[in-house]
This record gives structure tokens, C-alpha cells and sequence, in this order.
């Protein structure tokens, strides 16, 4: 059960409700910057966010709150960010050439009042560090509008029609409104694009949300295989040559909102036994669940998705891991592994797109979370989840190690740090027969200390936790909570830290926490904490990071 702590004065949206138009989110300057500023200006000059009163140490801190923009930059140290304007969902990556391409969607001309979206590439091969290759989709190229979120292929057979190995993208556009999906090829390995049929592939049937295709191959009926966002349902669709698609089932969830986003994939388990996963964007705050990934494991024929469960599984709990999609891992031969994926997730979220300092100190909108490899495992209840650890190429990028060994704490102890951006890992060590009340870390905690983001394990309240309300924030949830994963005494612990984001991986990895934080270039200090006794911070390590 997700408990999530927010603001008494934020009203929850209807999750049930359409995410606004692409276009009419996309706000111009007098929108976009006039919210960023506003933030901004909280950001850099006004009194900080209230704490939550059981954190610790939260006197107010408010020596510095006048710094000035031009000292301060938002922009992530080693985490994604669109190079100008804005950007928003990730497409799911492809791997050719040696190379995995990574498309999103971008507004070049956000900043001006411009509205829609492009399609904008990076490469990468360590998924980290992302190659900038412009957009190769351009925005209005045809009278079909722009391009939203889709998917692609590497039709390998010429089934479509465009020759062998031909990338085929399949994505939403709204010619009047009317959202349907089309095809869009290319013959130069991705680079660029060319509209295929002036007509819709896959015509609206006549609703209104009728998104965000994802296409698969499906080796065991020899054809395509597309699930689309429709509303509470996604619908299955089969395909010989990608233009010409038939209805073939459907799978309907009325309790988390609108499914947008879909995803699905078979996997290999660490047992050996294969298995399919079904997942889509998701709003569960009416029933206090989270607003990112939702996920089922389960059975697929072609034409069904049957769950092993019903109640979904979340690839993440905190409040900005939107759109996110997972995309397979393959070996230096090219052969996918069938054991390892990798997910990608758009840091932020529809509640305050535009509410970011980095519009006015950096000029643009729009990071990722880090890239994710995910595992499928068993899990405590008969049936399987997926386990996410950090993209294991980070640690390539340390610019400096802080080995702090064991600290055993009993009230807190400020470690000698000082950094903005790194991954801190260590094993929480404790009596489980006599837990503390609360363990855990303030993560960019101003030298007052009364901004910071909490995180770890509140045994008093039975949660684990990250709590970004005691520093500036998008402004919409405060602390995101998850049941402590077991009570063995002892729980290994990896947080990642940037210049606007904290994420927090607990345990194996089938909890995670992901947050947009906005604290000031001064906010870098890390204190442990262990509140109503006593507790080890086990092979306690600080590796700063950064991608040049």
C-alpha cells in the first residue's frame, strides 16, 4: 500500500480526466516563463518550504535565500537533459549499428510561445553519456499535425515495404483533433524521417484518447503485435506489414486512472522460467498509489494479457518518473539478452510541468531520471517483479570517491561531504528487534539545515520514504512512502543525487523513490541520522559524478 503525504492545500486532479492536449501544455513564453519564474523566484529569494515536523533538525535556514540566478545552474551533472526549450516523453530505444537510439519528444521552440512537438535523437552505447543528433522528426512536417509519442521497429524482412532494416515508426497525430496512429519510415539507420500514407494506419474509431502505440515483434504468430492507449482500456491490435491492422483484444483497468504509454515485453526470471510483463502510465492517487509505471506479470497469446495478479506493481513510487519506457539489452554480438532490460523515465510530471528553475537559470525544460537496468525476480507473494538498480556504466564517470566506512549513529553525525551531485550506497544495519524510530539520510541540507530531502526508513509509521518537502520542490506532493520491505536488520541502500533530483533505490531494488528537487547551490551537505536508537550505516560510499 502506497502512502503518499501531500500538501493539505493541493487539491488531487481527477485522475480519471484526459491529460491536457500536447499543445495547450506546451504553453509559450508569457505561460512557460512566467511559471518558471515565479518558481524561480521562490526558488532563489523567498522563504524556504515547510518541514515535516518528525524529520530532524529543521530550524529555519534562511541566510541565503537572495542568491542570485546567474550563480546557479539546474542543469544535471550526469542525468539527461534536453540541450534547449523542452522536452517530454521518452521513446523507447532501439539498438543498430553498434548503438542504442534514444528518441523524445522536443519543442524547439517552447521558450517562444511555440507549440507542439518534434522528434529529437540521442545515441548512446554505456546509457549514460547520450551523443546529441537533432531532431529527426521535425514538428507540422505534413498536414497530419505533429508527432507525439509512438514507438519503433527495425523491420528487417521489408514488411512494410521500405527495404530491409528499415526503421518504421509508429506514432500519434491529430490531424483536427482526432488522434490516430500513422506510420513514418526511414532508410538512413534513424537518422531522419519521411511520412509513409497520408491516411492512418490505424484509423480513431471515434474516442477521444487514442494514443502512444507500442509495437513488438511476435515470434510466436509471426507478425506485429501493437498495444494503444485508450482511455481505461489498451487496445491489442495484429499487423502483417504494419500498415494494415486488425483488433485482436484488450485489456481494461478502471482504478488508476488514464493509461497512457503502454509497454510489453517477455523476460527471462533469475529462476529460469520466462514470463510477460505488461505496463503502462498510470494515475493511481485517487486510491493513494502513484502516478508513474504500472505493471503486471503474466501470461500473453497474442491476443490476451492475463495477470498473474491483479493489483499492479510500480517501477516507481515517488512523484516524477513519468512516460517511462523499458527497452531491451543486447549483447556485443547484437543478440538481445533476454534477462536484462533497461527503463527510462521523464523527470517530471502533468501535475506542474512548467514549475522548474531551469527555465529562467538555464533556459530549458526537460530531464530524465537515470537509465535503470531492470531484472525480473520472484517475489514474497508466489509471484515475480521487476528489480531496477542504476545504470551500471556510472561508475565510469566518479570524479571522486569519499569511502566513509562503517558509522554506527545514535542521533546524527554530518558526514565530511560536500557535493551536489553522486550516488550514496551503504547496508542500514539495526536491531530488528529493537528498531530506531527512524533511520536514514538529509540529502542537500543547507549548512542551517532547515532545507533538505529526507530519506530512509521511519520504523515507527512501518515506511520507507523520501520526503522533498523540507527544500524547494515543483510544489505537488511532499513525501512519498512505501511498507519497509522486510525487517531482517538490514537493508542495502543506493541514492542518486543531481543538481534537481534525488532518487532513492531501497533494498533489491523493487522499491524505488524518484523526485525533482530544487535546492540551492549552497545545499550540499549530508548528515545520517538514527532517531530512538541506535544504527549502522554499513560500508558507507560517496562517489561524486559527472559526465564531461
Amino acid at each position: 500500500m502506497h502512502r503518499s503525504r501531500r500538501n493539505a492545500e493541493t487539491r488531487t486532479p481527477d485522475p480519471t480526466a484526459s491529460r491536457p492536449d500536447r499543445r495547450s501544455v506546451l504553453l509559450g513564453a508569457g505561460g512557460a516563463l512566467g511559471t518558471a519564474a515565479g518558481v524561480a523566484g521562490g526558488v532563489l529569494g523567498l522563504p524556504s518550504a515547510s518541514a515535516s515536523p518528525r524529520r530532524p533538525d529543521q530550524a529555519s535556514d534562511r541566510s541565503r535565500q537572495a542568491r542570485c540566478s546567474d550563480v546557479q545552474s539546474y542543469r544535471p551533472a550526469y542525468h539527461l537533459s534536453v540541450p534547449d526549450n523542452w522536452k517530454n516523453d521518452p521513446q523507447r530505444p532501439i539498438f543498430l549499428n553498434g548503438e542504442y537510439l534514444y528518441y523524445y519528444l522536443y519543442n524547439e521552440d517552447y521558450l517562444e510561445g511555440g507549440h507542439g512537438t518534434s522528434w529529437r535523437l540521442v545515441t548512446t552505447t554505456d546509457h549514460v553519456a547520450f551523443s546529441d543528433q537533432g531532431v529527426a522528426i521535425p514538428k507540422f512536417s505534413n498536414d497530419n499535425g505533429d508527432c507525439w509519442s509512438g514507438s519503433l521497429v527495425i523491420d528487417a524482412d521489408n514488411t512494410a515495404g521500405y527495404g530491409d532494416g528499415a526503421v518504421i515508426a509508429l506514432v500519434t497525430q491529430a490531424p483536427e483533433g482526432v488522434q490516430a496512429q500513422f506510420l513514418w519510415y526511414s532508410t538512413d539507420d534513424g537518422r531522419t524521417f519521411s511520412p509513409g500514407p497520408e491516411a492512418p494506419v490505424l484509423p480513431n474509431p471515434g474516442v477521444e484518447a487514442f494514443r502512444d502505440p507500442k509495437v513488438i515483434w511476435d515470434a510466436a504468430r509471426s507478425r506485429w503485435f501493437m498495444a494503444n492507449a485508450e482511455g481505461q482500456r489498451l487496445g491489442f491490435y495484429a499487423s502483417a506489414d504494419l500498415h494494415r491492422w486488425e483488433e485482436v483484444g484488450e485489456f481494461r483497468r478502471e482504478d488508476i486512472g488514464l493509461l497512457e504509454c503502454p509497454d510489453i515485453f517477455e523476460m527471462e526470471a533469475s529462476d529460469g522460467s520466462r514470463h510477460w510483463v505488461l505496463g503502462t502510465g498510470a494515475n493511481g492517487k485517487s486510491r493513494d498509489l502513484p502516478a508513474t509505471y504500472a505493471y503486471w506479470v503474466g501470461e500473453f497469446d497474442g491476443a490476451a494479457f492475463t495477470p498473474d495478479h491483479d493489483e499492479p506493481h510500480w517501477l516507481d513510487w515517488g512523484f516524477d518518473f513519468y512516460g517511462a519506457v523499458t527497452y531491451a539489452s543486447h549483447t556485443d554480438d547484437g543478440d538481445e539478452d533476454p534477462t536484462l532490460r533497461r527503463a527510462i523515465g521523464w523527470a517530471n510530471f502533468w501535475d506542474y510541468p512548467h514549475n522548474t528553475p531551469s527555465l529562467v537559470t538555464d533556459g530549458y525544460n526537460g530531464d530524465d531520471m537515470i537509465v535503470r537496468e531492470i531484472r525480473l525476480a520472484p517475489d514474497a507473494h508466489g509471484g515475480y517483479q521487476l528489480l531496477s538498480t542504476p545504470a551500471s556504466g556510472l561508475e565510469d564517470y566518479t570524479t571522486a570517491t569519499h569511502a566513509l566506512g562503517d558509522l554506527t549513529v545514535s542521533g546524527h553525525q554530518d558526514l565530511d561531504v560536500a557535493a551536489r551531485a553522486y550516488e550514496l550506497r551503504c547496508t542500514l544495519v539495526w536491531d530488528p528487534a529493537d528498531p530506531p524510530a527512524n533511520i536514514g539520510f538529509e540529502l542537500c541540507r543547507a549548512p542551517g539545515g532547515g532545507r533538505h530531502v529526507a530519506a530512509g526508513l521511519f520504523f515507527d509509521g512501518g515506511f520507507a520514504y523520501v520526503n522533498r518537502r523540507p527544500t524547494f520542490s515543483p510544489g505537488v506532493g511532499g513525501e512519498s512512502q512505501t511498507p519497509i520491505p522486510g525487517n531482517s536488520g538490514e537493508m542495502d541502500l543506493r541514492i542518486l543525487v543531481d543538481h534537481s533530483s534525488v532518487e532513492c533505490f531501497f533494498g533489491d531494488g523493487a522499491v524505488v523513490h524518484s523526485h525533482r528537487v530544487f535546492p540551492l547551490a549552497d545545499d550540499d551537505g549530508l548528515r545520517l541520522f538514527v532517531h530512538g536508537g541506535e544504527a549502522t550505516a554499513r560500508g558507507l560510499t560517496v562517489r561524486e559524478l559527472a559526465v564531461p
